[in-house]
């Protein structure tokens, strides 16, 4: 009798034990699901946003602030206008809130893609329209006679522009936030406005006003915004080599003209413009179109207008502009 009522209180004591145990379990499992969602739901709460060049991410990333996840598709030290997106950059997109990209003539490739979106609430920005666009200077089977040179960025009232879209794209995902993007874009066409102040004086007081430069030809709109001279190694895509014709004339410019700096582009070897330096004596500086920034520089947060203050005082120097 009392070896059984041992054995019942055993029982009991197990029982009791194992339903506390359960009991744990199922409030830790509740607790982290609740943590899960709640991190989930904190992640949601932001919106997704995909950019393809870095112009396009750090407007966006000014303009979201806080409330904005803003990844760039093309991978720091990429070369933007060879770049073709994997399947994980499309899945990417599909994912997202808001996709940004430059127009049809940056990223051609882009068109098929929003046509495949299966996400029907996907707002797709072609940050092109409504900017001022200039014809492609050189022409061949990539760019044909008829297509606009896609460095639209290069001049800072189509970077008002692009930040105008961008902005609109925002508010009319998160309209309760309206205010905030609105606030921000404004602050960034502020910045954008002191930008070309700086250019437009600088520029007044230069001995030359001649860019040579050794790369493919990026700088139109700059160029033509500024009255500046521009002679370029290769056309619009980098992919296309110079010829050795190119590179006479170029020499025999720079010969004439007493041109003593020769610009190299962003990302790419100097190997061309090093070389017309030897020939031609002149010395070489970095003119940076900002397509995109090295893996150091990203990781640094390098900005928009870090790039071209460089740029504009790397243009007093080879311009010999006055203080």
């Amino acid at each position: 009798m009392f070896t059984f009522l041992k054995s019942s209180k055993d029982t009991r004591n197990k029982i009791i034990f194992g339903t506390v145990i359960i009991i744990f379990a199922v409030a830790v499992a509740v607790f982290i699901r609740s943590t899960s969602v709640q991190k989930t739901t904190a992640h949601h709460d932001k919106l997704i946003v995909v950019t393809t060049l870095f112009p396009l991410y750090d407007m966006a990333k000014n303009i979201g602030g806080d409330k904005a996840d803003v990844s760039l598709l093309l991978p720091p030290g990429a070369e933007a206008h060879t770049f073709e997106p994997k399947p994980s950059d499309i899945v990417k997109i599909n994912e997202a809130d808001i996709f940004i990209y430059t127009g049809m003539f940056m990223e051609p490739w882009a068109a098929d893609i929003i046509k495949s979106v299966k996400n029907k609430k996907l707002i797709v920005v072609d940050a092109s329209q409504g900017v001022k666009m200039i014809p492609a200077v050189f022409h061949d089977e990539d760019e044909p006679v008829g297509s606009m040179d896609p460095h639209i960025w290069l001049d800072f009232d189509n970077a008002k522009v692009m930040v105008g879209s961008i902005k609109q794209a925002f508010i009319k995902k998160d309209n309760l936030n309206s205010d905030f993007y609105s606030q921000n874009a404004l602050a960034y066409n502020t910045q954008l406005i002191t930008l070309d102040n700086e250019y437009k004086e600088a520029l007044s007081r230069c001995q030359t006003k001649e860019i040579i430069y050794a790369g493919h030809y990026a700088f139109g709109y700059l160029a033509h915004r500024y009255g500046l001279k521009y002679l370029a190694a290769q056309g619009v895509s980098p992919d296309s080599e110079p010829t050795a014709k190119d590179l006479i004339q170029l020499i025999n410019q720079i010969n004439k003209d007493k041109v003593k700096y020769v610009f190299y582009e962003e990302l790419t070897s100097p190997k061309i413009a090093e070389t017309i330096a030897q020939e031609t004596h002149a010395k070489i500086l970095m003119l940076n179109a900002a397509h995109n920034l090295s893996k150091k520089q990203f990781e640094s947060g390098v900005t928009f207008f870090e790039i071209f203050k460089s740029n504009l005082n790397n243009l007093k120097v080879g311009f010999e502009c006055k203080e």
